[in-house]
């Protein structure tokens, strides 16, 4: 299937993300290998941290609580399409100069381009919703603030971007980097406590029909999906990848896919094993203790000490969280300055953009927490999950039409075997998102 004709809409008139275009330096051509690969590491795990959100937290709970190891499989299949996914999309930036959203917008028409920056739009907003339910968990479990109090604080956290971005984009890739750190850490020490069944786990990997014929179960399985491959992620990283300074020749932009197709498969490995040791944590400690009905992050946090004998573990799973939530603003933002500029040709500060953002998810956020509590914060956190996952194909199919289109990316279309590939993890993400549809039209 290949992109529509292009409209009369003109090409973007400014670089993508255009204060950081080229910014970051990489070696001159005969350095070695692992120096450019240092210097084209970065973009994946900002990437990366979208696979890892809060949001995933809570759908990664409730799948683990309640059916044990059975959705690891869900969350394995998961990474290997965003994988894919997210190569495709650095192919994009690299090979056509693009990002996603840029690429709409010449090739679709107007009326198309309104919708799917409408529907991004209402991804973005879903996912900083996780953010900030998230964010405002973990004040509320390290240092008492109440949840609606602590959802108002995170409208601040636009002060903090403000800042890091004044330094540079390595800069702010360091930072990234060092909550990503601190957050597997976290992990690798609930895991040792936990001492889950590896075996267990081991078949956990292994997909079951089950996860298919049992609604329950398929809800929460859409929704890691809808938690694991972002929609926004598409978006970001085909701008992002243009940040590093290579020739804009054919060699050199070979090079730099190969590059950053490495960085992001490696970095995205490190969000298959943080958002696996969630479900396993909630497997080992939960599950197999009986309590199966334990879907929210604050009911986890104050079983998780008491259950496994450690003291710290809860705060460990606090502060994990926390870092989570702070990284996922970061890129949250830099997502919807990419959207509005792609679709949109239209510029907006920084500032301005972000709080528009985080105003449209702080509302139901407060509303929601005010009117239902602690247990309808988490429900919400879920469900923004699901629409996360309904958002998919209107990136997901975008993007693999376009990267397979020798009239969009030239030589640097992708090869066929990986557009076979690719429409096959679109139909399925399509066919998993009706079957959800239908589950809930028909009760």
């Amino acid at each position: 299937m290949a992109p529509p004709p292009a409209s009369d809409t003109t090409m973007p008139s400014f670089r993508s993300l255009e204060g950081s275009f080229a910014s970051v330096p990489v070696p001159a051509r005969g350095a070695g290998f692992w120096r450019k690969l240092a210097a084209f590491a970065g973009p994946g795990y900002l990437v990366a941290v979208g696979y890892m959100d809060p949001g995933n937290w809570a759908t990664d709970i409730a799948g683990g609580s309640a059916f044990g190891y059975t959705l690891l499989s869900v969350i394995l299949l998961s990474n290997l399409m965003a994988i894919v996914l997210q190569a495709l999309s650095a192919r994009l930036g690299i090979g056509a100069g693009l990002d996603l959203a840029q690429a709409c917008r010449a090739q679709y028409s107007r009326p198309v381009t309104l919708v799917l920056w409408v529907l991004c739009e209402l991804a973005i907003i879903a996912c900083d919703l996780a953010e900030v339910l998230g964010t405002a968990i973990a004040l509320k479990l390290l240092f008492g603030l109440p949840l609606v109090w602590g959802v108002c604080v995170t409208a601040v956290d636009v002060f903090l971007i403000l800042a890091l971005q004044r330094y540079g984009f390595r800069r702010l890739e360091a930072f990234i980097v060092a909550l990503l750190v601190v957050i597997a850490t976290c992990f690798a020490f609930e895991l040792f406590w936990a001492g889950p069944d590896w075996g267990g786990v081991a078949r956990g990997l292994v997909p079951t029909p089950e996860i298919l014929s049992n609604p329950a179960m398929l809800y929460i399985a859409i929704g890691i999906l809808g938690a694991t491959v972002m929609p926004h992620n598409l978006y970001l990283h085909s701008s992002i990848v243009q940040t590093r300074a290579f020739a804009r020749n054919p060699a050199d932009k070979r090079e730099a896919l190969k590059l950053a197709t490495i960085d992001s498969t490696v970095a995205l490995g490190l969000a298959f094993f943080i958002n696996a040791a969630i479900l396993i944590l909630a497997a080992a400690t939960f599950h197999v203790a009986g309590r199966t009905e334990v879907a929210e992050i604050e009911e986890a946090h104050a079983l998780l000490a008491p259950m496994l004998g450690v003291g710290a573990a809860s705060a460990v799973f606090a502060i994990a969280l926390l870092a989570s939530g702070q990284n996922s603003t970061v890129t949250g933002t830099l997502a919807g300055q990419i959207v509005m500029e792609g679709f949109l040709d239209l510029r907006l500060p920084p500032w301005l953009r972000r709080v528009i953002t985080r105003g449209l998810a702080i509302v139901p956020a407060v509303a929601v927490v005010a009117s239902a509590g602690d247990r309808g914060a988490t429900d919400l956190l879920v469900l923004s999950q699901v629409v996360l996952s309904l958002q998919l194909p209107f990136a997901v199919i975008p993007l693999v039409a376009f990267t397979g289109s020798r009239k969009v990316m030239g030589e640097f279309a992708a090869p066929r075997w990986l557009v076979v590939l690719a429409w096959g993890i679109a139909a399925v993400i399509v066919a998993l998102n009706l079957k959800l549809l239908w589950e809930v039209a028909t009760g």
